[in-house]
């Protein structure tokens, strides 16, 4: 009877509250019945026992007999369960053991001008604006007025009066070319496509020296221009002229090697050793020179967006581009490899910044599950870095070891490669594998892309313990010429030493991982592109793939992403708003052979 009573109080219990031997934990002394219990407390039976007491003598004993059947099925129901997740976490652990994932992603500097490409935008009035500066630059008309009607004789004395202030030299000369030639000159057909000021750079060299400068405070100063992120009063040429002039000459600015310079010092002499078509008494003149043209550059730009946007709303496009791909570039760019791909084991990434390597690395979402590799030694003049995220859960921090060096003391000056462009690491996976790892981006014209593939498969030669895993935008193009590097050649030559890629031995060369081309809001409108031009003139190329040894891994799947939500939709002029940089990412699974 004892038996009885204690085998129906556990099942009358709640399962989380039995014993490993079945029995309910109590804290009631041991060896009593329930009425020896009830007399004891002089408590009102409970309603279960009060039943089982009014049951005849078989009734209890089936009562009985049911319930310790439902609590041996609960237990072994419990149990089966225990079993079945212990099973399928090592399921998991060992069939993710076997995969590898892995991500390449030229991620772009950051572009100071948000204007120098076509994106593709939600706003409509972005394209109707981009279209008309592109009908007013091809086919201006009567638009095409005089430099000095924009830029004005008053505007001109103010500026020589400004440099004069300086000392600079020459004074006397560039006024007599602003008298006789440029204030005469039309906007467009006479100072915007005149071919021989690109070649002299007296627009495009002082853009690039004076168009985004980097503070102590590590923020940035724009020069008031359309093409970059300036955000002052730009609404009339006018109110332009006064923030540019006091930027270029009142504004000093403390820069990152701790000296204090205003804008205007910063320009340089165009020396006629590089830039041939210079002559030599435009060297001897050349920062006044540059500084004036310049200056009728960036007022004529003001005076084409107001014309067409006479709303400015312009400018409400530009500050909405400036956000997405400059202001937040970096943290739009760590958001989709944080959230959208947070399942990778390796992500390969180029032409990062410290700005980024920095945000990377303060970032919760990444730094809890990633761990940094980078170079020993980065560039520190362009800040354009390849790098690495390896998964803490995957790869064991305290093996990883740097070998770019090793790669990069091989190649001789005619190889185009920069400090920065290559990183080459080992590093240990949880089961004690070997990885070789690379990232890489390649020149231009992608002339520097085999040569390192060979120097990497080199160094992986003498390492026949390691698997290499090599992500890279190889810079390659559909159809290759002798100056470009063609993706059916390069393809043959990583087949040849014994690798395959994401996308197989012979990659579709109609399958772009870029499509970007220039608008005519920038400097070198020989480069630009009508919108009906976007593909003709444009770069739409296959250019970012994952390497690996053929006898190592196969693919299992593999996708290029051009909108962050892992579609890439063709046909699609990129960055766009969501989307902050002009490579598409490219994401493999591989399975370990």
């Amino acid at each position: 009877a004892k038996e009885g009573l204690g085998s129906r109080r556990a099942v009358l219990s709640p399962l989380w509250m039995l014993r490993p031997d079945g029995r309910v934990p109590t804290d009631e002394p041991m060896g009593l019945t329930h009425r020896e219990r009830q007399a004891e407390s002089g408590d009102d039976a409970d309603d279960d026992h009060q039943l089982l007491r009014s049951m005849p003598d078989h009734d209890v004993a089936n009562s009985k007999s049911k319930r310790n059947n439902l609590r041996t099925i609960g237990i072994a129901v419990i149990s089966i369960l225990a079993v079945a997740t212990v099973m399928h976490g090592m399921l998991r652990e060992w069939t993710d053991a076997n995969i590898l994932r892995a991500a390449t992603w030229n991620v772009a500097a950051i572009n100071n001008n948000p204007f120098e490409y076509w994106i593709t935008h939600d706003d409509a009035d972005y394209n109707k604006l981009m279209e008309d500066v592109q009908d007013f630059i091809s086919e201006p008309g009567l638009r095409d007025v005089s430099v000095g009607s924009v830029f004005t004789p008053a505007m001109w004395a103010e500026l020589k009066g400004l440099m004069a202030a300086r000392q600079w030299a020459g004074l006397d000369e560039v006024e007599q070319r602003w008298t006789d030639d440029f204030s005469k000159r039309l906007i467009i057909s006479g100072f915007m496509k005149d071919k021989a000021l690109g070649e002299k750079r007296l627009a495009s060299m002082p853009d690039r020296v004076t168009n985004t400068i980097n503070t102590a405070d590590g923020k940035v100063a724009n020069r008031p221009t359309v093409i970059n992120c300036f955000s002052g009063h730009m609404e009339t040429v006018d109110a332009w002229w006064k923030e540019w002039k006091k930027f270029m000459f009142d504004t000093t600015l403390e820069l990152p090697s701790g000296s204090k310079m205003i804008p205007a010092d910063m320009l340089g002499k165009i020396k006629r050793s590089k830039y041939p078509a210079v002559t030599a008494e435009e060297e001897l003149i050349s920062i006044p020179l540059q500084t004036l043209a310049q200056a009728i550059f960036d007022a004529t730009l003001v005076h084409i967006v107001n014309s067409v946007s006479p709303k400015a709303k312009w400018q409400q496009l530009q500050q909405q581009m400036c956000d997405s791909l400059n202001r937040k570039k970096d943290e739009n760019t760590l958001a989709i490899l944080a959230n959208t791909y947070s399942d990778t084991d390796v992500f390969f990434l180029q032409e990062t910044a410290n700005a980024f390597i920095r945000k990377a690395t303060t970032n919760d979402q990444l730094s809890t599950r990633f761990f940094l590799a980078k170079s020993a030694t980065p560039d520190a003049k362009r800040d354009q870095n390849s790098l690495m995220l390896l998964s803490r859960s995957y790869f064991r921090e305290q093996t990883l070891m740097e070998h770019t060096n090793a790669v990069m003391g091989s190649f001789d000056k005619s190889v185009p490669v920069a400090t920065g462009d290559l990183l080459v690491v080992s590093v240990q996976d949880m089961l004690d594998r070997h990885y070789l790892l690379a990232s890489f981006h390649g020149d231009t014209n992608g002339l520097a892309t085999l040569p390192v593939l060979d120097a990497v498969h080199k160094l992986a030669q003498t390492m026949p313990d390691h698997r290499l895993v090599f992500g890279l935008d190889a810079n390659t193009y559909t159809v290759g010429t002798s100056k470009l590097q063609g993706v059916t050649e390069f393809a043959a030559a990583f087949v040849a030493a014994g690798y395959s890629s994401c996308w197989g031995d012979i990659p579709n060369p109609s399958s772009p991982t870029t499509f970007n081309a220039r608008t005519y809001l920038q400097p070198q409108l020989q480069k630009a592109a009508r919108t009906d031009e976007k593909v003709s003139k444009g770069d739409v190329n296959p250019k970012d793939f994952i390497l690996f040894p053929k006898s190592a891994y196969s693919v299992t799947s593999a996708i290029k992403d051009n909108t962050g939500k892992r579609r890439y939709i063709e046909g699609m002029v990129f960055p766009t708003l969501h989307f902050p940089s002009d490579h598409g990412l490219v994401w493999t699974q591989l399975k370990v052979l």
